[in-house]
């Protein structure tokens, strides 16, 4: 097997996406903004970004109580039912009580880093050992993947629960910046390739 060889994967863009490169560096500009604004009003992005979930949880109950009564005795019935109340419940409790949502999924958040972490690195104990042998290197990088976790979580809980109001706007806000800057490096490789 030839380990030489280098795979690349060409995209073909249409003529027309290709000469609004402007407008795509733009959007990116734009997304940066407002994510660098959420990383400076983490607090407030928190909060409206609780509300927005909720309004689009109760917009799905919404959506799944008509669904539930459009299939009336069908089979699908409950399924959709249960998923009207489930989305309805936790929507409303979005929007009625977004401090204690935040805090609550800040709290899942750093669970989820924590036992994460440790399961990649016990993984990656267990199960890269044969790669290793086998001249694959890339198990030093799971391994720090999962202190990285481990770190992240330990940092949450050791602030909470006041880390519930800014670490969710701020993860949002770093997301935002590095989409931003991920379409303002398209737009200028659409141009510089002479859209």
């Amino acid at each position: 097997m030839n380990t030489d060889v280098v795979h690349t994967l060409d995209i073909e863009v249409t003529k027309t996406f290709a000469t609004q490169w402007g407008w795509i560096i733009a959007f990116g500009a734009a997304l940066v903004v407002l994510g660098a604004a959420a990383i400076w009003r983490s607090v407030a992005a928190t909060i409206v970004s609780m509300l927005f979930f909720g309004w689009l949880l109760v917009i799905a109950a919404a959506v799944e109580a008509g669904a539930a009564f459009w299939v009336g005795h069908w089979a699908g019935f409950f399924q959709h039912a249960l998923a009207a109340i489930l989305y309805g419940v936790v929507g409303l409790m979005f929007l009625v009580r977004p401090r204690v949502s935040a805090e609550v999924l800040t709290f899942l958040m750093a669970a989820f880093f924590l036992v994460g972490g440790i399961f990649q690195i016990a993984g990656t104990g267990m199960g890269m050992i044969g790669y290793a042998g086998a001249g694959y290197g890339g198990y030093g990088w799971h391994v720090i993947d999962g202190v990285i976790n481990i770190l992240l979580g330990l940092m949450i809980f050791a602030q909470f629960p006041f880390s519930g109001l800014w670490v969710i706007g701020l993860f949002i806000g770093v997301d935002l910046v590095f989409y931003g800057a991920t379409w303002i490096a398209i737009g200028w490789a659409l141009k510089g390739a002479g859209a």
